[in-house]
């Protein structure tokens, strides 16, 4: 062969050896940090100490409205993992077990598949079992460094140091956590910056210091893995994500679902290398409204992998990078080992809230938070009857159906618009988008949890969420809406409920009539009736509403029953109305000692608390 005609062939084989190599994609590094809203200086925090985090923010991308889907870890986890919001999935209860459907994977496998090395330190916490193909580590010795040579990489740290528990540990756990600040670094605790719905003490104010000296404690630890990045040369390769897990750590706003719940920070750093993925230049803001439930399409997006339709979120960054957000949306279900049933609507002004247990107390006794020296505290002046103004809201006894804030003017949420005929329109527009929202999602929350369950044996939640048989929701919308108004003209309309063929329908009969309280007495026959219903869940609300009535005697024996079922939820249900019931549940105090759970999941773990913890409060209750 002539060298022509080698050359030729040469640049043939070059180029044909070109096409076939793989595009370059970026690594991506996820640094979280537990239970923060944007308390970072680069967030205009005067009062945080954050240099590390403030001099990576002037190198990326800042956004200033990021939010979550609840107030706590875990849901939100389930979320981000997933691209699908938990009330689809099952994994809307704090701390409880759904099973994925074949159609839903952890995003970290489709990075897999693709040929990403994925590493997980070391929180899951999804509400569900970790996948066997989800990481390739997940454990403490989770790292990217332990991929193969060349390969890229989706790595998470999750950093501890910020969460709610390490605000509240002993002196010395205390000190240590913070041994890397310098006296100039440590918070005042005379400085800090109480909001207006917190009761402005010295339990309070050292409880916030903290909280910001747990965070410049987490500065640090991300500056250390910024810096391995850094030393291992893979800097310029690697596109960084910082953001917190859900908001502060408080009372009132961990576990809530107002701003102090649900806005956290998120800054996104680009290399040069990738700087042409970004939005806006380093060091700039976006108010992009952005979800949790749009993480795992955006990093599928940045990596090139292909957007599988049953992702609920949309890309904000990447090639699939999808149409901006005129709304994020947010829920708040059983929290812990109490019950509840919240909505809420954001668009980039007002936040409305839809409350469908308006009954219940926003201060319900959750023991986990109870253990935080201002929540004692707090409690403490509201029981002295001493709290007034914003701080006693969290302690009145019912909630609003509706609640309405302008953010703008109002970013503490605490002034409810819902009634004011200013905001009218405003209002129906948010509460027909929850409405639209919870229909197109296959919100699984107006089904009692245990009842979900039950009707997706044999399947999984996700697959009962758009079956019109199992999950009704246009019915239980409409039955919800008649239980939340607390009219006693609905009664009626209530009792009715109770002999509709489908349990949760009858289930929130009964809850409307348990709304009512004295007012219920018209459907006092058709409550007895309902005592000997086939659903547990029914049976337990019915006997609320008959003991609300004053008949504590027939009442009882339900619930006790109750207490010895084989499912937590089924106990943990009955356990929560006998709280309520105070010194009228004296007679089950036996039954409450000899109930503890052996099984091992967190619903029995939350159930065994409130054995331990209940008869002692009911013993001190007065009549």
């Amino acid at each position: 062969m002539n060298a022509p005609l080698v050359a030729l062939a040469a640049a043939l084989w070059l180029t044909a050896s070109l096409a076939a190599a793989p595009a370059p994609r970026p690594n991506i590094l996820w640094l979280t940090a537990e239970d923060i809203c944007p308390n970072l200086g680069c967030y205009d925090d005067t009062y945080a100490v954050t240099p590390n985090l403030d001099r990576f923010a002037t190198q990326a991308v800042r956004y200033t409205q990021a939010f979550g889907i609840t107030g706590v870890c875990a849901p939100n986890r389930s979320c981000l993992i997933t691209g699908v919001f938990p009330t689809r999935l099952g994994s809307h209860g704090m701390r409880s077990t759904t099973t994925l459907p074949a159609a839903v994977k952890c995003f970290s496998e489709y990075l897999r598949e693709a040929g990403y090395y994925c590493s997980n330190n070391a929180k899951t916490d999804y509400n569900f079992a970790v996948p066997k193909n989800a990481w390739d580590d997940c454990s403490r010795k989770g790292h990217w460094r332990n991929r193969k040579p060349g390969q890229p990489f989706f790595a998470v740290f999750n950093h501890e140091v910020c969460h709610e528990s390490q605000i509240r540990v002993p002196e010395a756990k205390y000190q240590q956590n913070t041994a890397r600040l310098t006296p100039a670094q440590r918070h005042d605790p005379a400085k800090a910056p109480v909001p207006p719905f917190h009761p402005d003490t010295p339990e309070v104010r050292r409880d916030w210091a903290r909280y910001y000296d747990n965070i410049t404690a987490m500065d640090y630890q991300v500056a250390d893995k910024l810096k391995e990045l850094e030393d291992a040369g893979l800097a310029e390769d690697t596109i960084v994500f910082f953001f917190g897990d859900n908001g502060t750590g408080l009372p009132g706003m961990k576990k809530w679902i107002w701003e102090g719940g649900l806005h956290v920070p998120l800054l996104v750093h680009f290399p040069k290398k990738w700087q042409h993925l970004a939005p806006v230049a380093p060091n700039q803001t976006t108010d992009r409204m952005v979800s949790f439930v749009d993480f795992a399409p955006t990093v599928l997006s940045l990596c090139g992998v292909k957007l599988l339709p049953h992702l609920q979120g949309t890309a904000f960054l990447g090639e699939q990078t999808g149409k901006p957000r005129e709304y994020t949306h947010a829920i708040r279900d059983r929290m812990a080992e109490r019950f509840d049933i919240v909505r809420v609507v954001r668009d980039r002004r007002y936040q409305y809230h839809r409350n469908f247990m308006p009954h219940l107390s926003w201060s319900q006794f959750v023991s986990y938070t109870e253990e935080m020296p201002m929540m004692k505290a707090w409690r403490q002046l509201a029981s002295e009857g001493k709290l007034t103004g914003p701080p006693a809201r969290y302690f009145a006894p019912r909630k609003p159906v509706e609640e309405l804030y302008d953010n703008e003017t109002d970013p503490n949420q605490i002034n409810n618009l819902a009634a004011d005929p200013k905001h009218r329109d405003t209002l129906k527009r948010l509460r027909a988008e929850c409405v639209r929202w919870m229909k197109a999602t296959g919100d699984l929350g107006l089904l009692p949890e245990h009842e979900m369950l039950l009707r997706a044996a044999g399947s999984t939640p996700w697959e009962i969420a758009t079956d019109p048989r199992k999950n009704l929701l246009d019915a239980l919308l409409n039955a919800a809406s008649i239980a939340d108004e607390m009219k006693p003209a609905n009664v009626s309309r209530l009792a009715a409920l109770l002999e509709n063929k489908d349990a949760a329908l009858r289930w929130w009969g009964a809850m409307g009539l348990v709304a009512l309280g004295k007012d219920a007495k018209p459907a006092e026959s058709a409550l007895r009736k309902a005592m000997a219903d086939d659903s547990p869940s029914v049976r337990i609300a019915v006997a609320e509403a008959i003991g609300n009535l004053g008949d504590h005697a027939a009442a009882l024996p339900v619930l006790t029953k109750a207490l010895e079922h084989d499912a937590p939820l089924v106990r943990l249900a009955a356990i929560n109305v006998l709280d309520r019931f105070g010194s009228k549940a004296k007679p089950a105090l036996p039954a409450i000692r000899a109930a503890k759970m052996k099984q091992k999941d967190f619903v029995a773990d939350f159930f065994n608390r409130m054995v331990e913890y209940l008869p002692a409060q009911l013993e001190a209750a007065k009549p």
